[in-house]
């Protein structure tokens, strides 16, 4: 396990990652927590005093990681950009479990369910986790829909939102 205090950061322009809220791993304790590792790999622990589990740590190069902080993360230890948080992390050997109403319905759409099994598994994890984290049957319905439906079209996941935010604004007018 690994304990530090670390200030919240936050991307201006870096491609997919403008706008993510972060924390940075240094090297010597990503060495640490997995000796020699250069990929993505799963975490738990604590920031602060909020229990995570389950968080990618996304290799940055010369052996820095960083830990996106979504907005879940963010109001549940009342911090942002700029803010020093607490850290404990330790490795997760825990496999991630894709959400089973997204599996299912990926099932009955066959082509649907081809191109969401060629995604990389960090991506299938990334709808999962979206859908996993709608607070409301209604919500996580739709999540779904739009999800088999950008997976019909061969749609990434920033295409599918533009997509809906789009068909939401022609809807409005």
């Amino acid at each position: 396990m690994i304990n530090f205090k670390t200030t919240i950061l936050k991307f201006g322009s870096q491609g997919e990652k403008t706008g993510w809220t972060y924390i940075e791993i240094p090297a010597e304790l990503a060495d640490k927590l997995y000796p020699g590792n250069k990929k993505s790999f799963r975490v738990k622990g604590k920031l602060d005093s909020y229990s995570i589990k389950g968080i990618s740590l996304l290799p940055m190069g010369e052996g820095i990681f960083i830990m996106a902080l979504n907005g879940a993360i963010r109001k549940a230890i009342g911090k942002q950009k700029g803010a020093l948080v607490q850290v404990q992390l330790q490795i997760d050997s825990v496999p991630y479990q894709l959400d089973k109403a997204l599996m299912k319905c990926l099932a009955d759409e066959p082509v649907a369910f081809q191109n969401f099994k060629l995604l990389p598994k960090s991506h299938q994890n990334y709808y999962s986790k979206w859908i996993d984290s709608a607070k409301t049957t209604p919500t996580k319905t739709k999540r779904i829909a739009m999800t088999v439906n950008a997976m019909l079209k061969k749609m990434d996941f920033g295409q599918m939102l533009r997509s809906a935010k789009d068909n939401n604004n022609l809807l409005n007018s």
